[in-house]
């Protein structure tokens, strides 16, 4: 009996490392009562689990305690219970828990009990309201695609821009040269130009106009004015002459 025991206790230690050495390389864990399930369902399970690399395992609930333990992994004991599948994914688990779901709508067999996903345990309400978020793939996108909708419409903006300077001087350069203006400058220059011979030609017309004075001038008007002094004195009547 006691040799019996000791291959029971071997076997057992040999299916709960066996069991740690699958679970190890996981960080989700979802628990699912499949009790309701055909040979065909679980196959057809699995190979769906299988496009997104996620196992479906069927444990003793005794070994997978054991080994939750040991992984330090706690408060999922309630979910092992009664008949119970446990769908092991690595990442993506709310798109691992949404095949699930969707699988037990078409089996209502399979009912999903919650999970534990990187050591935060999940209750069946909480796990269903993951299993609708988008997956990291989806949420990179959405956010790719929000970081270039600005990039994409400022080089648009810059294209545009770059498109109407090319037409315009396409444009300037078939149509013909207009003459150049002549410079702001240069009119008040022209302007004096023609000023100065009109005022030199007003300055001789004024000097043309002029009587002509000789040097004897000053003379014959002297002699002039002498002349009716001379007269004056003549015409004066002589004093008669004093009775001695």
């Amino acid at each position: 009996m006691a040799i019996v025991a000791k291959k029971i206790q071997s076997a057992k230690l040999e299916a709960i490392a066996a069991t740690k050495a699958v679970f190890k390389d996981y960080k989700g864990f979802i628990f699912a009562d499949y009790r309701g399930l055909t040979v065909e369902n679980i196959t057809d399970l699995r190979r769906k689990l299988n496009e997104k690399n996620a196992k479906l395992k069927v444990v003793k609930n005794t070994y997978a305690r054991v080994v939750f333990d040991e992984m330090k992994i706690e408060n999922v004991a309630e979910y092992l219970t009664g008949p119970t599948a446990i769908a092991l994914t690595a990442e993506d688990a709310n798109e691992v828990a949404k095949i699930l779901f969707d699988f037990a709508k078409d089996v209502p067999g399979l009912q999903v009990k919650g999970a534990c996903i990187e050591t935060e345990v999940y209750d069946a309400a909480k796990i269903e309201a993951f299993s609708k978020l988008p997956g990291k793939k989806q949420l990179l996108a959405m956010i790719a695609s929000t970081i270039n909708a600005p990039v994409q419409k400022l080089a648009a903006t810059l294209l545009a821009y770059v498109e109407k300077k090319q037409a315009e001087e396409k444009a300037g350069s078939s149509a013909p040269k207009a003459e150049a203006a002549p410079k702001a400058e240069a009119a008040p220059e022209s302007a004096k130009a023609e000023a100065e011979p009109a005022a030199e030609k007003s300055a001789a017309s004024a000097e043309e106009a002029k009587p002509v004075v000789s040097a004897d001038a000053p003379v014959a008007a002297a002699e002039n004015t002498a002349a009716p002094a001379e007269s004056a004195e003549a015409a004066k009547p002589e004093e008669p002459a004093k009775a001695e």
